[in-house]
């Protein structure tokens, strides 16, 4: 059944909903969802958390992820993950759209559009993927200083900070920063774009008590691991941020390139998502059943 129309509609805060998948125990892992569509497909395969990456929706827009789209933009995406799904949803908050102020209305609206979880990174304008070079590092007391305002402007929201130091300042500097943003309130630490294994045991050793998220995306800098993995590591979260979008552009690139080539979608019919299973993937039949309720209800006496 939808979660928009079902009976167990949640009484908690996003928030408070995300940190108690933390606390049940293992790994919380966390597929992204680049739209409602795909929000629902993770609900349905039995997750109970997704993400929005920055770099998904943007690219879902056709656009890079260079920091381009605005705050608004993301929470029409918020709004439909977290609607369509009822999962919390761990939002990307780039750069937080600007400097301290910024971030505490970023915060505002991202739990107004249902967000339950966010994080913001320590990168200048205009940010890059962590997967890429020559990106441009905030001053650490700055991004401190973000990290609070989020945590003061927050009515539940888990607040992550993400630090992109580790590639260009090196291993000390990434876990000094690390514990200056967690001395200004941070929930979880992100380090971004570790290489080897022994990297993320070694920050996970040198921050004792934190919750890390680990980031799994294709064809970047980090090799491959299990979500086993990454918790033996010492990760609390791990996402895989663009999964979602690689396998949707891909399959509709080969959808497009068979209609130019065939002339139709004959050859290649079997690969799609039937009706039914689209059907039911939204729940049409419990909304035509609500429909129907509301109608009975509203009828004179």
């Amino acid at each position: 059944m939808p979660y928009l129309v079902a009976a167990d509609l949640h009484d908690l805060p996003a928030g408070t909903r995300f940190r108690n998948e933390l606390q049940a125990g293992g790994i919380l892992q966390i597929p992204g969802a680049h739209n409602g569509m795909a929000a629902l497909q993770a609900r349905r395969a039995g997750f109970h958390a997704a993400y929005l990456s920055g770099a998904a929706m943007s690219a879902s827009m056709g656009l890079p992820d260079l920091g381009v789209i605005t705050l608004d933009e993301v929470c029409f995406f918020v709004r439909q993950v977290a609607r369509a799904s009822g999962l919390p949803v761990l939002v990307d908050g780039d750069t937080g759209y600007g400097e301290a102020l910024n971030v505490m209305h970023m915060v505002r609206s991202f739990e107004e559009a249902g967000a339950a979880a966010v994080h913001i990174e320590d990168q200048l304008l205009p940010k890059k993927c962590g997967h890429l070079n020559d990106k441009r590092l905030a001053d650490a007391h700055d991004m401190a200083a973000k990290v609070a305002a989020a945590v003061k402007a927050r009515r539940h929201l888990f607040v992550i900070a993400r630090t992109d130091s580790v590639a260009s300042e090196g291993m000390d500097a990434a876990v000094a920063r690390a514990r200056l943003y967690v001395e200004a309130g941070a929930d979880a630490i992100f380090p971004e774009a570790l290489t080897t294994a022994d990297m993320f045991v070694e920050f996970a050793q040198r921050m004792p008590g934190v919750r890390l998220l680990a980031n799994m995306t294709e064809f970047g800098r980090t090799p491959f691991f299990t979500a086993a993995e990454f918790e033996a590591m010492g990760y609390a979260m791990v996402i895989w941020p663009v999964s979602s979008l690689r396998m949707a552009n891909r399959a509709q690139e080969d959808l497009y390139a068979a209609i130019r080539r065939d002339g139709g979608t004959h050859g290649v019919v079997g690969r799609m998502q039937t009706r039914g299973e689209l059907y039911a993937t939204i729940g049409l039949a419990d909304y035509e059943a609500l429909d129907a309720s509301i109608v009975q209800t509203v009828l004179p006496v």
